[in-house]
């Protein structure tokens, strides 16, 4: 399974895997010349890359917990693509002050992006989101399990 190391899934190790997959000239080619993948798409690799989160199944519930330090609720935008895929994503910019200059420079700035594809059970009507203290936790409630099929119970008439 890609992007698995010692058997938990790494998401640098999944972005890295899904930019090998690509094959040449698929991305961004223009006029039969081969190029790689395209500038938005490596950015993207890299957001999600390095943006930390945990997956969380709970009882009625998936729970998606992710870190978007520096972000306020405005700033994050929690979407459904096709279907079934979640896609969390933010971008954090550095202040600039004329008259400060910046001795080093450490914290992550830049594009924060994660996508998860939901289960089945998944239901796509019932997401959502909060975010405290640089911590965004997105609620995806569990669609009710099918009840279990009754047999048919045929009456026998005597001729």
């Amino acid at each position: 399974m890609a992007g698995m190391v010692f058997g938990l899934e790494n998401p640098m190790m999944t972005a890295l895997q899904h930019l090998l997959d690509i094959p040449d000239g698929e991305a961004g080619a223009a006029g039969g010349e081969k190029q790689g993948p395209t500038r938005a798409y490596v950015r993207d690799a890299r957001a999600m890359a390095a943006t930390p989160a945990d997956v969380k199944e709970l009882p009625g519930a998936y729970a998606f917990v992710v870190d978007m330090p520096g972000l306020g609720s405005g700033d994050i935008k929690v979407q459904v693509e096709d279907e079934r895929v979640l896609v969390i994503s933010g971008e954090r910019s550095r202040e600039e002050k004329e008259d400060a200059k910046y001795l080093r420079m450490e914290r992550r700035m830049g594009k924060l992006m994660r996508k998860f594809v939901l289960p089945e059970n998944a239901d796509m009507e019932k997401i959502s989101a909060a975010c405290r203290d640089g911590v965004l936790t997105v609620t995806v409630e569990k669609l009710p399990p099918p009840e279990p099929k009754k047999p048919k119970t045929i009456q026998v008439q005597v001729a």
